[in-house]
């Protein structure tokens, strides 16, 4: 129970591997909370009636105001994991300048805002923090981007956005990492590829069991850490 009394925030929580992470975090003890944004996905969390799990609705994390009002609810935050972002595959030639802004909004400014929002909750308990966020591989191996080139580039600016946060924040003891998943083994993918190896993919599982480490007081000193979870692949 090494996460007992305290507040962990885990945005898109409700997604796959997010359902995945909050698991995790309640057999350890914590207290989680997600803003929730899908109502489709919030219907079907497996753990919608968790007397640990607090949901708040309708919390847009590209917009500033909301995710400020959102942190300044929850209080002392111990962790936040930044699971929430967007995916969006086409051709330089087909990609619109609105792509391209959303792409960055979703995955960059969001993990920033929420970020931002995290350090100032955690400065209250004086006793430091834990920042996790999901970059992906073709974030830190741009040529595996090819298709993809808006996704690439916002996922690249998670994996910067981690590393300077690390160096700034490590003398008040906020550790921050990111997990760099390949394709995860979720029913969409599943769906989206159905003639690839699945078992070659990382289980949504495989990738929380190293999210919720890197988030959890046990993690003593890995930081800036950009951390692939590739499977197989």
């Amino acid at each position: 129970m090494i996460f007992k009394n305290k507040q962990v925030v885990v945005t898109g929580g409700t997604g796959a591997l997010g359902t995945a992470v909050v698991g995790r975090l309640l057999d350890q003890g914590a207290t989680v909370h997600i803003p929730a944004f899908n109502e489709d996905e919030v219907a079907r969390f497996a753990h919608n009636e968790h007397e640990r799990v607090v949901m708040v609705s309708h919390v847009d994390l590209t917009d500033e105001a909301l995710v400020q009002r959102f942190y300044e609810a929850v209080g002392e935050v111990w962790a936040s994991i930044h699971i929430a972002g967007g995916f969006d595959m086409s051709s330089i030639a087909e990609t619109s300048a609105a792509a391209f802004d959303k792409q960055m909004a979703m995955n960059a400014k969001s993990c920033f805002l929420c970020s931002r929002e995290a350090v100032k909750a955690m400065r209250g308990l004086e006793v430091g923090g834990r920042i996790v966020n999901v970059a992906a591989r073709p974030g830190v191996e741009p040529r595996q981007g090819a298709g993809m080139v808006a996704y690439t580039a916002s996922k690249a600016a998670v994996a910067a956005i981690t590393q300077a946060m690390s160096e700034e924040l490590a003398p008040e003891g906020i550790w921050v990492n990111a997990v760099a998943p390949s394709i995860l083994d979720t029913p969409a993918n599943r769906a989206s590829m159905p003639d690839a190896d699945f078992d070659a993919w990382p289980k949504p599982d495989e990738v929380a069991a190293t999210i919720v480490h890197l988030a959890s007081p046990d993690n003593g000193a890995a930081r800036g850490a950009v951390v692939p979870v590739y499977g197989k692949v």
